[in-house]
């Protein structure tokens, strides 16, 4: 019964190595199937936001956002100023979208 399963298990890892050696060289020659085609729809994000440049927001994305805090700020607001934004937003309710929460002062 043992020689039987031993044969069993090595039989599956021959076929599994055979199926990684034959997927390697597809992908070597370049004729391994594209699984990124035209037919599917691209992943958009729920929030819109833009990176800004040197922590400086571009025009139409004034509200700052932290990655670490999580919280964004808005124009007016008491440390908006000093804020070096990660993550720029169109409006308040796209950084809420995003998880983020507004600052308390």
């Amino acid at each position: 019964m043992w020689s039987m399963l031993r044969r069993t298990v090595a039989l599956a890892l021959v076929l599994a190595g055979v199926a990684v050696l034959v997927r390697w060289r597809r992908l070597e020659a370049g004729t391994a199937p594209s699984f990124a085609s035209a037919a599917w729809p691209p992943i958009e994000s729920p929030a819109r936001w833009t990176t800004p440049v040197d922590g400086v927001p571009p025009p139409g994305y004034p509200v700052k956002a932290n990655d670490d805090s999580m919280i964004f700020h808005l124009p007016g607001g008491r440390f908006y100023e000093r804020t070096r934004a990660e993550r720029c937003y169109a409006d308040a309710a796209d950084a809420i979208a995003d998880g983020y929460r507004a600052a308390k002062a």
